[in-house]
């Protein structure tokens, strides 16, 4: 979010908290991008503000609730309220329970392939409605496809990624995968090191496919670490997912820091050809950078 746009989402977190008998005198930007994570102080809850209109908060808070009940290691919603989507002043705010974090260096390889399939597990127990992993391709196709979603993408950029998402997308198909419910963007960013172990976040993005769709967004050590791993699929879902990732940091609307810089180089990762990394592996020297 712009400053401004900070400045309001804070106001209007702030006073939904007092409203609901959170003592709240002060709010910690946690982070921004196109939401805005706050730490609500001193009743230390956890507030995710969007823009009102954003269904994906509704998503949210309804798959946490189903995942914590079947036993899915994810973060929850803030228990001294109704779990619902709050809504003041033009925005949309979700309250969840704050974590410490247990270990400065985040989670341990073997802890977090452990949590990842823990959650794979607790989704094939669950029925819920989500979009399948092909419908998130679509919309980056249509990204892709409309410069004035994209305008500062270049006409042979606009046409390589096109081309990918297309070939990529197909790849996966063709290999005939077992399919079942994801987290959809289970990355290093998306789990929390907590002492209850980790927890994973950001659960609007669920949606189906084979499972080394989401092991596509996680390091090569942890991969290492997961049993049963499809490698040749699992080298079709990384192509795919750079693909995907570039077209979302060319959209006009992407606030995402350093965003652009983001985009180039997973432009100059998909020319450079196989085999593809992992997204860490592209994004870590440029947060080193920043």
């Amino acid at each position: 979010m712009e400053p401004a746009e900070v400045t309001r989402a804070i106001a209007a977190a702030a006073a939904i908290g007092r409203a609901l008998d959170l003592p709240t005198d002060d709010a910690i930007v946690v982070h921004n991008s196109n939401r805005l994570t706050l730490r609500l102080m001193p009743c230390d809850v956890l507030a995710r503000v969007a823009p009102l209109g954003d269904r994906s908060a509704e998503f949210e808070v309804e798959h946490a609730q189903r995942l914590a009940e079947a036993g899915c290691p994810v973060a929850t919603v803030e228990p001294r309220v109704a779990p619902r989507v709050y809504e003041r002043d033009g925005y949309a705010v979700t309250l969840w329970t704050y974590y410490e974090s247990a270990t400065p260096d985040g989670v341990a390889d073997a802890d977090y392939a452990n949590a990842l399939e823990q959650l794979h597990a607790g989704l094939r127990r669950i029925d819920i409605s989500t979009p399948h992993f092909t419908d998130r391709v679509a919309e980056a196709e249509q990204m892709v496809s409309s410069p004035h979603l994209t305008p500062e993408l270049a006409d042979a950029d606009r046409e390589l990624l096109g081309s990918v998402l297309r070939s990529a997308r197909s790849a996966v198909g063709d290999l005939g995968a077992v399919e079942q419910l994801l987290h959809g963007e289970p990355h290093p960013g998306n789990v929390l090191s907590t002492t209850v172990g980790p927890l994973f976040v950001d659960l609007e993005t669920c949606c189906r496919g084979p499972i080394e769709f989401d092991l596509a967004h996680v390091p090569e050590s942890v991969t290492e670490c997961y049993p049963d791993v499809h490698q040749e699929l699992l080298h079709a879902c990384r192509h795919l997912v750079l693909a995907m990732v570039a077209a979302w940091r060319w959209d006009a609307g992407d606030q995402l820091p350093d965003g652009e810089r983001a985009g180039r180089e997973l432009l100059r990762v998909l020319r450079a050809g196989p085999p593809w990394p992992t997204l860490d592996a592209v994004f870590g020297p440029l947060d080193g950078q920043s």
